[in-house]
């Protein structure tokens, strides 16, 4: 309960959430509401809610805390919510959410269109907005680590005492485990698990900035990080600049599956009042401009077709993504952590 009232401190009532564009008088009339719950806290998003409403007359209402306590909430208020949309980040949140009943189906030929198929849910209950890439890092000055192309090569125990990483707790590394369940089979996954831990340099601990900075150090030669954290130092000058150019980029698998990504999404709330404006409301973020605010307020892909991620990301380097659909990755989340806490990942 603590959580759920500091994630929500700053936005106490929809309506108290509510944004006034201006020219606010030449705008459709009478166009309604939609009400958003998001866990994103971008000022580009401020702009893009904004925009929709010049554009449509219908008026952006939200409220923003963790995903967690989103969902908690809308599971409290139930029938009554006044959710019609519901944001989030990661595969696995947006699978926490589709578990607790939260998500109805929408049946849109256009999202279909604008977003590809593994990055939706196949029955229609969340789509892709963006995406980030969970990439290897290592430190230049020692050198590219001989043989390190793939995820499976972390466990190889020529790389013994050179990795670092963050908790098994964190989201990001449940779903790539959780994506190596879905290739390989639990036995496999679990088996690399181990062998990762086998090669770690400290005891988990940190952030992916953290990451960053300790590979950029020499404290540490390998890690593994999200692309947009990267990328936020690519888009930097002075030290921030200095430490992405301390910092090399494997794009894993290659020559297999492709690199893991994960998504930021949105669905429908199954009890959402205003249905016909939140469709809409999906529906325009997945236009051009709208992507445009969406990746570039947090250094991702945009995941409508067609688009480029901007400048800072794209310092990063091309590379093929791996297709699994998100859904597959939030439905291996549970085992992920049991395989996790057995290997000794903690």
């Amino acid at each position: 309960m603590k959580k759920l009232l500091l994630g929500l401190v700053a936005c106490v009532s929809l309506a108290a959430c509510t944004e006034t564009p201006e020219g606010e008088g030449d705008v459709p009339a009478n166009a309604g509401e939609v009400n958003l719950y998001s866990s994103r806290h971008y000022d580009t998003d401020l702009a893009l809610y904004e925009d929709f409403t010049r554009e449509t007359g219908i008026k952006v209402n939200r409220i923003e805390a963790d995903a967690d306590a989103l969902i908690e909430r809308i599971q409290s208020e139930g029938e009554f919510s006044p959710a019609d949309i519901l944001i989030t980040v990661d595969a696995g949140r947006l699978w926490r959410a589709e578990e607790a009943g939260i998500f109805a189906p929408v049946d849109s030929t256009l999202l279909e269109e604008r977003i590809p198929a593994h990055l939706r849910h196949p029955d229609g209950l969340w789509f892709g907005l963006s995406t980030r890439a969970r990439i290897i890092i290592y430190n230049k000055a020692a050198g590219k680590p001989e043989g390190l192309e793939t995820y499976a090569d972390l466990a190889d125990p020529r790389f013994k005492g050179d990795i670092c990483v963050r908790s098994s707790s964190n989201i990001y590394n449940i779903s790539l485990l959780s994506s190596i369940i879905a290739h390989e089979g639990a036995a496999e996954a679990e088996q690399w698990a181990k062998g990762v831990v086998a090669n770690f340099r400290q005891a988990p601990q940190g952030n992916d900035t953290s990451m960053i900075e300790a590979v950029a150090a020499g404290e540490c030669r390998i890690s593994l990080v999200n692309t947009y954290y990267l990328a936020r130092y690519a888009a930097g000058e002075g030290k921030d600049r200095a430490i992405f150019d301390a910092v090399g980029v494997i794009f894993p698998d290659q020559d297999g599956n492709g690199t893991h990504v994960n998504v930021s999404g949105a669905g429908l709330v199954k009890t959402a009042p205003n249905r016909e404006n939140a469709v809409k409301f999906l529906e325009y973020l997945t236009s051009q401009s709208a992507q445009r605010y969406f990746a570039d307020g947090n250094n991702e892909y945009p995941a409508a077709v067609g688009l480029k991620a901007n400048s800072a990301v794209e310092q990063l380097g091309a590379f093929k993504a791996d297709t699994l659909n998100a859904a597959e990755i939030g439905k291996r989340q549970a085992e992920a952590v049991r395989i996790f806490d057995r290997a000794g990942w903690n």
